[in-house]
């Protein structure tokens, strides 16, 4: 099978379009024909190895998994002996190991029946930034009805679903976002809009309840003035920190000065669990969450769809088209 493999950390340079073998599906995973991948920043770390603490699980001198990807929607092509969930054709999406291949290997419990009206496009751009962002808002976030909520990195994939699971809690949303983008983040029921470029957070009266900020690199000092005096900070993510922690760092000196402060400073960390892609099925279905693709590229450039996270700032999710849906 054709696959996006690396031999060693680094730029999207070292990704290559191979042949190698399809994957054989342990007894509780399931085998999945690929037909789309999502592109996003975890595909980045361990396509880089950064921060270096992702090496820890990912692999100390080169990539454990040689095939990147981990969004996946296809059909599912075979089922280990203890899978009872899923049947070879059915349509699924979820989180793979590899999924920037005609085929990956699955555990059972990372995926779900692929939401009737999307597309496999569409499905690929829902499982980790959409998990991501639903468990933020749920567990950390918690807005209420016409509670003030930030959302800075909008735009993005995580944050373009965010926006429409907070504006489906009945809160006001801001969303924080670059230029051009403003039309996109109202539509998706942002009642304003931040253009970070020539307007800063701080600068208003206003103060918001809750503030997710996805991947964004404001010291938590300029956060926090931001931030209602008994209002939730939740960090996701972060690109911008040291090679070493990376985002991470922010967010353990959120949770050392946390216990300390009326305001409540989290970080993030999200676990791919079955029962919420089930709820993001739903909330798909039902015209609640629909997933915003920002570009579409083919298996063999997968290196341009990475660079272009790297590069572009797409508004919503990229993805590669793997194998034909039809």
């Amino acid at each position: 099978m054709k696959a996006i493999v690396q031999d060693a950390y680094g730029s999207a340079d070292v990704l290559e379009l191979r042949d190698i073998d399809r994957p054989v599906p342990a007894d509780d995973e399931v085998l999945v024909q690929v037909h789309a991948a999502g592109v996003g920043p975890d595909v980045w770390h361990l396509m880089t190895g950064l921060p270096y603490a992702v090496r820890l699980f990912a692999g100390l001198r080169k990539p454990r998994n040689p095939v990147r990807g981990q969004d996946a929607a296809g059909r599912v092509e075979a089922v280990g002996a203890k899978v009872t969930r899923f049947k070879p054709g059915d349509e699924v999406f979820g989180v793979c190991e590899g999924s920037f291949a005609e085929y990956a290997r699955a555990k059972a419990d990372k995926l779900a029946p692929k939401p009737r009206n999307l597309s496999f496009e569409q499905a690929a751009a829902l499982p980790i930034s959409g998990i991501t962002a639903f468990q933020v808002l749920r567990d950390k976030g918690r807005p209420q009805p016409g509670r003030q909520v930030l959302i800075i990195g909008a735009s993005g994939g995580i944050g373009t679903l965010a926006v429409q699971l907070a504006a489906g809690y009945d809160a006001k949303v801001t969303g924080v976002c670059g230029p051009g983008k403003a039309d996109l983040i109202r539509s998706l029921g942002a009642t304003d809009v931040i253009d970070y470029t020539s307007e800063d957070i701080t600068g208003g009266a206003r103060r918001y309840d809750v503030i997710l900020d996805i991947a964004g690199n404001r010291p938590l000092s300029v956060l926090r003035r931001a931030l209602a005096p008994h209002g939730t900070l939740v960090l996701v993510g972060g690109e911008n920190g040291d090679r070493w922690l990376g985002g991470l760092d922010r967010s353990l000196r959120a949770l050392l000065l946390s216990p300390f402060l009326r305001q409540t400073l989290r970080g993030h960390f999200s676990r791919e669990r079955h029962q919420d892609l089930l709820v993001l099925k739903d909330l798909a279905e039902s015209g609640e969450l629909t997933p915003v693709v920002d570009r579409t590229y083919p298996l063999g450039e997968a290196a341009a769809a990475m660079r272009h996270l790297e590069d572009g700032h797409p508004q919503g999710k990229i993805v590669v088209s793997v194998t034909d849906g039809s």
